[in-house]
């Protein structure tokens, strides 16, 4: 089996396995002809199933059967792989790999300055790596670079009576060759290999993993800044865990569990996120937020479907009725949100 490509936007890369790399230590990557999946299934908490096409990667995808029509300028594209070559025995050139996410970030940040980088798995002792390999350049002071400039100096100036043989041209021409004619001096080529060891995984290991089947959102809604949300959201959390020491008591969390947000939305443009203990309730609420339309094309039953469907019933409820409510760990919402270090952008949220 082989794969290589180049990787033409290292920066969204690294933010990538970043954020990948808050929710889990390894990642099951999926490879084939058209796309890159990368899937994170950690012991507990959220589960990541991302998808890269190889033209253009998408970051981050609706998880819900009944999709709503994307908004404008609120789906996220970057182009992350170029030259992209895959070859393997299975159908459609699939290749899985096990590859632990600390390691491969690492080793893309090592590429963050790189004028080039390509990444392609290899073998070292009959064990499989993923091989980055980075292409840097840096300028350099050199005494040959104080020679050809003393030479240049010394030789008679192009036209002179004296310069019989041209010599100040030629100067001039090997300065311009060696170093350019601007002022950034010359430069040094370096490069660098990093290996990622990875585990290859057969079809039979993986053929159990499928991604989580959910029934249809009552509510789907289009969030506000990541970021935002994200330091609110953390700083409800740490109010409760603070409140609840405080309180001398475990507040009713389990064992290994911290404080649980409330997060209601519904199909009006509304959303809050709050926390509620014993010595303690806050929220924050956002108003005039973004409900996608569902499209039809993607609904089993289409028209039909979309007037039975969850959503555009919870559309004609009013009051208290109207809100879908979910709970979850606090500090398990806030790496989840991490994905917001990708461009900060709204995203789908369904419940």
């Amino acid at each position: 089996m082989r794969f290589k490509s180049s990787i033409r936007n290292i920066s969204t890369f690294i933010k990538l396995t970043a954020s990948l790399n808050s929710l889990g230590k390894v990642a099951w990557i999926r490879l084939d002809n058209d796309q890159i999946r990368c899937t994170v299934i950690p012991e507990q908490g959220s589960q990541v199933w991302a998808v890269l096409s190889i033209v253009r990667a998408r970051l981050l995808r609706p998880q819900q059967s009944a999709r709503p029509k994307p908004a404008p300028n609120n789906t996220h594209f970057e182009t992350i792989f170029d030259d992209y070559s895959i070859q393997s025995a299975a159908p459609n050139n699939t290749i899985n790999l096990e590859v632990p996410l600390a390691s491969l970030h690492r080793a893309l940040r090592s590429a963050q300055a790189a004028a080039s980088a390509s990444i392609r798995l290899t073998k070292k002792d009959a064990k499989p790596l993923l091989s980055l390999t980075i292409l840097t350049t840096t300028h350099i002071a050199s005494s040959a670079r104080g020679a050809a400039l003393e030479s240049r100096s010394l030789a008679p100036a192009p036209g002179d009576p004296d310069d019989d043989n041209n010599n100040g041209e030629d100067a001039a021409d090997e300065y311009a060759y060696h170093f350019g004619t601007g002022g950034g001096g010359p430069q040094r080529e370096t490069t660098i290999t990093q290996d990622i060891p990875v585990r290859v995984l057969s079809a039979a290991q993986v053929d159990g993993i499928h991604e989580p089947r959910c029934r249809d959102p009552d509510v789907h809604i289009l969030l506000p800044s990541l970021l935002q949300l994200k330091s609110i959201s953390e700083r409800f959390t740490k109010l409760a865990l603070s409140a609840t020491q405080k309180a001398g008591g475990g507040g009713g969390f389990q064992s290994g569990a911290g404080p649980r947000l409330e997060i209601a939305a519904n199909m009006h443009g509304g959303l809050r996120v709050g926390i509620r203990t014993e010595g303690l309730r806050i929220e924050s609420t956002w108003a005039g937020l973004s409900n996608p339309e569902l499209d039809a094309a993607n609904v089993e039953g289409g028209e039909e479907g979309v007037r039975r469907h969850p959503s555009t019933r919870m559309k004609a409820r009013e009051g208290e009725e109207a809100w879908a409510v979910v709970r979850v760990e606090g500090r398990d919402w806030g790496r989840v949100l991490g994905v917001g270090r990708l461009g900060g952008r709204v995203i789908a949220c369904e419940w």
